[in-house]
């Protein structure tokens, strides 16, 4: 009797531990389609991009450029934060791009900069170049990156072909311009932060470097708007960057907004059990992109 009763005795003993085990992700929305591997970049660039986008392909739609971290030397378009903001945004009516980009050696025998800008500014090119087909609204577009990330999410934002970071192309008869950018924790003053080791040199040996790659470097009025995510146990990235940045946005008149995330360590994604940040994010873009 005990034999024949104990397939269903292990069965039951399997349910009630998986009981406490993490949920399976749950299945893609029926509102989101996913293109994964798209060729954004020259035919000999081996970086890739992958597409989030809204089922309905009855209008246009705005656009955002997902840019992931791993501080410039590592990292993927795919990686669970990015995969995160691309499904939620699309399923609220974003055409969504999550891009591989240059990366640097880690120890600075191969620095990355500035063409993993380039390669994020050409993400934007990409996107207005290929509207006809993703039911893009090409006049609005925005940036988002956590990490390095959201450092080169905010450069997008805050640099213009004046200050000599537009590359030449390709698609250099579109516009690199975001209309604004969420920033979640990202190094925005490169000069007074750490000498990274992927860059190659340190503060002292390349200054002029540090200042070029610093967000800091090219605010003012005009500066399109920001919202800084950033969260109070963040050991990776110090809270003080986005605070200095809170501040100089401020004084310059510049529409943003810092939210502080009590408890939050370092790299959460839209949804950290410290606080749902969703609502605040599509409050944003939908007031300076659209999308439902």
């Amino acid at each position: 009797m005990f034999t024949t009763l104990r397939p269903l005795f292990f069965f039951s003993c399997f349910l009630f531990f998986s009981s406490f085990l993490s949920p399976l992700p749950a299945a893609e929305p029926s509102d989101v389609r996913v293109e994964k591997d798209i060729a954004y970049l020259p035919a000999d660039r081996l970086e890739k991009a992958d597409l989030y986008l809204p089922a309905d392909d009855s209008r246009k739609h705005p656009g955002v450029v997902i840019i992931h971290g791993g501080g410039w030397s590592g990292g993927d378009k795919g990686a669970a934060r990015e995969d995160n903001i691309g499904r939620t945004l699309a399923a609220h009516g974003y055409v969504c791009i999550s891009v591989n980009y240059l990366l640097a050696d880690p120890k600075g025998a191969k620095p990355a900069w500035p063409q993993n800008l380039y390669d994020c500014k050409t993400a934007v090119r990409w996107l207005r170049a290929n509207a006809e087909r993703l039911h893009l609204d090409p006049d609005h577009i925005g940036a988002i990156g956590g990490s390095a990330g959201g450092h080169l999410a905010t450069m997008l934002d805050v640099t213009r072909p004046q200050d000599g970071l537009d590359p030449a192309g390709p698609y250099g008869e579109f516009s690199c311009r975001v209309s604004c950018a969420v920033d979640m924790y990202g190094p925005v003053d490169l000069e007074n932060w750490k000498d990274i080791a992927s860059f190659g040199k340190t503060r002292q040996e390349a200054p002029a470097l540090y200042k070029q790659i610093s967000a800091m470097t090219y605010l003012d009025k005009n500066t399109p708007p920001i919202l800084i995510l950033h969260g109070t146990m963040d050991t990776i990235v110090d809270l003080q960057q986005s605070q200095t940045l809170d501040a100089a946005l401020t004084a310059l008149g510049v529409e943003h907004h810092l939210e502080i995330v009590e408890g939050a360590p370092h790299s959460f994604h839209l949804q950290p059990k410290q606080k749902d940040l969703r609502p605040l994010v599509f409050e944003f873009l939908g007031k300076h992109l659209g999308g439902s």
